[in-house]
């Protein structure tokens, strides 16, 4: 891929995922195959990236192999992210053209998230490209049944990092990629052996695709994979745990154009509210006296600003919302928004 243009801020992944989930493993694999990339981390010590990589250390700050660097968090994101800039401005580390955060195996991604969207220097600087969660094949099961904070970090994610296959049964491995799709219908499962991931997996996941130049609303939304709420609770069938069960994943059809104010109030009033039920939701929507579609974007508390669009992706111009949520009932949210924005819901629905 050809280098970013100075104008275009620079794309960060979020690497997410239970303790013992590979996160260390994979990222000292992407830091030899990305070459130029900035890595923060809370503590070195903590995801012990190899001693080989490590040039030189400058305070909070180590030069690595291939024009990366790497440094630790210090106090909020944002100082760091700045420090990291003006660094990079001035010529006193490489210019490096991504960056990789990397959180802590219990970590909810939500404040980080927050931090990115809502400082506006950096958000001026620097764009949330994806969400990765490594997820342990063999003790994955385990792992959402007893954590949630395992689940989150699977609601969140933009793509979902399989690892340690080659240690599970054939069985386990199977249950758990249906599990994984339940829960988060639009992530795309890659299998990852010994940390090695095609860095290709891991980047243009947000709406902004670097390599086209363009925005690529129906591949980052995919409606499609989400069941109408109409069709009742997850599955009708029993979840493979207490969990699961409190997780929906649905979509929300609205046929006719909203009342832009209307539906901000319903969104605000999840945000708000309901922020722990709300784990992630996105939409592509037609406002009432508008041409132009926006997209919107939010995790729990964190509302992402509005993206308007040139025009539709495609034929198709109801709004349509797709939603992963805890203990909030599907029927509930689409008659929310339906009857906040003065329209009537196509339809509304759960996955099996």
């Amino acid at each position: 891929m050809d280098a970013l243009d100075d104008t275009d801020p620079l794309p960060i992944t979020l690497l997410t995922g239970f303790l013992g989930s590979g996160k260390t493993t994979v990222l000292n694999h992407l830091v030899r195959t990305l070459p130029r990339t900035a890595i923060l981390m809370n503590e070195f010590g903590e995801i012990a990236l190899d001693h080989q990589l490590l040039q030189k250390m400058e305070g909070p700050m180590a030069l690595l192999s291939g024009g990366c660097v790497c440094c630790t968090i210090s106090g909020s994101l944002s100082p760091t992210l700045k420090n990291l800039w003006m660094a990079r401005q001035n010529g006193a580390i490489p210019a490096f053209e991504r960056a990789i955060i990397e959180t802590t195996g219990i970590a909810d991604p939500a404040p980080v998230l927050d931090n990115l969207l809502h400082d506006n220097w950096v958000r001026a600087r620097f764009r949330l490209d994806g969400v990765i969660t490594t997820v342990d094949a063999l003790l994955g099961m385990g792992q959402l049944d007893e954590h949630f904070e395992a689940v989150k970090q699977v609601s969140v994610a933009d793509r979902l990092l399989l690892t340690k296959t080659n240690l599970a049964p054939a069985g386990t491995v199977a249950a758990l990629r249906e599990r994984l799709a339940a829960l988060n219908p639009a992530a795309d499962i890659v299998t990852v052996t010994h940390g090695e991931v095609d860095p290709a997996a891991i980047q243009n996941l947000g709406l902004w695709n670097a390599e086209t130049r363009s925005l690529e609303v129906m591949r980052w939304l995919k409606p499609q994979r989400y069941q109408p709420a109409a069709a009742g609770k997850l599955g009708g069938k029993p979840a493979t745990a207490s969990h699961d069960a409190r997780i929906q994943a649905f979509s929300v059809v609205i046929d006719e154009p909203v009342d832009r104010y209307g539906l901000q109030s319903a969104i605000s009033m999840l945000a708000s509210f309901r922020a722990e039920s709300l784990l992630r939701f996105k939409a592509i929507v037609n406002l009432q006296g508008e041409m132009q579609p926006v997209v919107l974007h939010g995790v729990q508390h964190v509302l992402y600003p509005e993206v308007r669009l040139d025009a539709w992706p495609d034929a198709d111009h109801r709004s349509r919302f797709v939603f992963i949520v805890r203990d909030l009932e599907p029927g509930f949210v689409a008659k929310l928004l339906a009857d906040f924005s003065g329209a009537a819901a196509g339809h509304a629905g759960t996955v099996s």
